[in-house]
């Protein structure tokens, strides 16, 4: 029962955030599915119909939808849904195959964004201040950062300096007199440089290709090094990585490739070793090369 009602809640909830808000109405407009949401047994569902800019819901199960997420327990499901949401649960849940998603990627991507906007689409972030910018916080992996914005355009980034609404500062007090570290956070130079690399004319803004490489006939490996790039489409790196990854495995056997990484952070999902590497590696067959534990990792 309360499965149904969380989802049949979730249905007005939809419809109320588009009556609220013009930019989710607009978002409606982006994609016409079928979306389905039900127990694995197909016990119980509901079905979420987007189409021209509206969403029509009803109780059941759909035949053929676009994208469908599954929970393998009545059970499981209310406990995952049941606000407030516990979002470490629904990836333990993901990775135990308890909660599923299947469908087309990018459906299954705007669907689940179109709920989470739902939940958050009254959130403000910034600070608006006197000389017409907006001051955020954000981190690099050089440290804590302010970032002012004006005209959607970054204008400086600086340390944070912290205020009477912060935290107070530890104290230290030996021989008399007491220590206490400026009311500001620390910040390496390459994380003072993200403004210019940010806006960098040479800044790689696509996937690129060596000009001489025809995965599908001449590869010139001779010129590696030597020869230009010329940018290519994501949808063409894609295609691209992929069958690489085929060949390979096919001429070479399933532990044909070698995976590593860093002991900080690679940034994207497939590069992360805490993120989905492992998993993805995994998926598509590897050898594993163990990095040496020179940081933090050595603690473990």
């Amino acid at each position: 029962m309360k499965f149904s009602l969380i989802l049949w809640g979730l249905s007005w909830l939809l419809k109320v955030t588009a009556w609220r808000h013009a930019s989710f109405k607009a978002r409606l407009k982006e994609k016409d599915l079928i979306a389905q949401i039900k127990i694995a047994d197909d016990s119980r569902g509901r079905i979420f119909i987007f189409k021209d800019g509206k969403v029509t819901s009803k109780a059941g199960v759909h035949p053929e939808p676009d994208i469908c997420l599954a929970f393998k327990s009545t059970e499981i499901a209310v406990e995952l849904l049941m606000p407030p949401v516990d979002y470490q649960q629904q990836i333990d849940a993901q990775k135990e195959f308890n909660l599923t998603m299947t469908g087309d990627d990018a459906d299954a991507y705007w669907f689940a964004q179109t709920i989470m906007l739902t939940q958050n689409i009254d959130w403000k972030f910034g600070i608006d201040l006197p000389d017409g910018s907006k001051r955020f916080t954000s981190n690099t992996n050089g440290g804590p950062v302010f970032v002012y914005v004006k005209d959607d355009k970054i204008i400086r980034i600086t340390p944070i300096e912290f205020d009477d609404s912060d935290p107070g500062t530890w104290t230290i007090e030996a021989r008399g007199k007491s220590f206490t570290p400026p009311r500001q956070s620390s910040l390496s130079p390459h994380g003072q440089n993200w403004k210019s690399m940010v806006y960098s004319p040479d800044r790689i803004l696509t996937p690129l290709k060596r000009v001489d490489f025809d995965p599908n006939g001449e590869r010139n490996i001779q010129n590696r090094g030597k020869s230009g790039y010329e940018p290519i489409s994501w949808d063409e790196a894609l295609d691209m990585v992929a069958g690489e990854i085929q060949r390979v495995k096919r001429d070479y056997g399933p532990g044909s490739m070698a995976s590593s990484h860093g002991s900080h952070h690679t940034f994207g999902n497939v590069g992360y070793y805490l993120s989905a590497n492992f998993r993805f590696m995994n998926l598509v067959g590897h050898t594993e090369i163990h990095h040496n534990p020179d940081s933090w990792e050595g603690w473990y």
